[in-house]
């Protein structure tokens, strides 16, 4: 349906949407990037979604300062690898290098860090898909990364796998867990009790790493590479 904007200081962006299955006005912020979605049942007139929207405000004030601020990937920031919070510093030579608690990027330039942890994430969602794909007997075909913000992979009708290079910057088992994840759904495509069990047969501690990324996965996404 469109934006709006709601006055105040400072003023909030709206994104009104009008959906079929809506039975209430609803208002959702976004976790990840801090969107203001208004959601409207189909025939309600768009003033009175408006006024609902205008009667929380104060709540999605509230909501939008509480979210964390973005992190851009500049000498002196701190950004998690595989885990573990290293501190970026520019340096001289040609290749991104982590040294103890130090990452040493090339001029200190976030376009060059984030081209090395998106080589790092494929080496590593690589060996972890060929390890499981191989418990499972099921081999898998292309494999590709993304930036997705919905989900952390996916798995295609013709065994391609996906996945957020992002998932770097997770601990280690938590990229492991996603790779079983979507290596299940080569036996499984969908989320019934036997693809669970298949995750559960390739990782049996699965559920709290599955834990983890829902509790902590949209944090990966305050690190900003442009």
């Amino acid at each position: 349906m469109g934006e709006h904007i709601l006055p105040g200081n400072p003023p909030i962006a709206l994104t009104l949407r009008r959906s079929a299955r809506a039975r209430r006005i609803s208002l959702r912020v976004s976790a990840t990037d801090g969107r203001v979605t208004l959601t409207l049942p189909r025939g309600l007139a768009e003033r009175e979604a408006l006024d609902f929207a205008r009667s929380k405000q104060d709540w999605l004030q509230g909501h939008l300062e509480a979210r964390k601020a973005e992190v851009q990937a500049i000498p002196g920031a701190l950004i998690p690898v595989e885990g573990q919070m290293l501190r970026i510093e520019a340096g001289t030579g040609k290749r991104v290098t982590a040294e103890g608690d130090r990452l040493i990027v090339p001029g200190g330039q976030p376009a060059r860090l984030q081209a090395w942890l998106k080589t790092l994430a494929r080496d590593r969602l690589a060996t972890a898909s060929d390890r499981y794909a191989a418990a499972l007997g099921r081999p898998y075909g292309k494999l590709t990364l993304r930036d997705t913000r919905s989900r952390w992979g996916s798995c295609s009708s013709s065994a391609g796998l996906s996945y957020s290079w992002r998932l770097i910057m997770a601990p280690p088992e938590v990229l492991d867990y996603v790779a079983a994840h979507e290596v299940a759904h080569l036996d499984q495509m969908n989320h019934s009790p036997a693809f669970w069990a298949a995750v559960a047969r390739l990782m049996p501690d699965y559920a709290e790493h599955r834990q983890w990324l829902r509790r902590n996965g949209t944090e990966l996404h305050r690190f900003r590479f442009d």
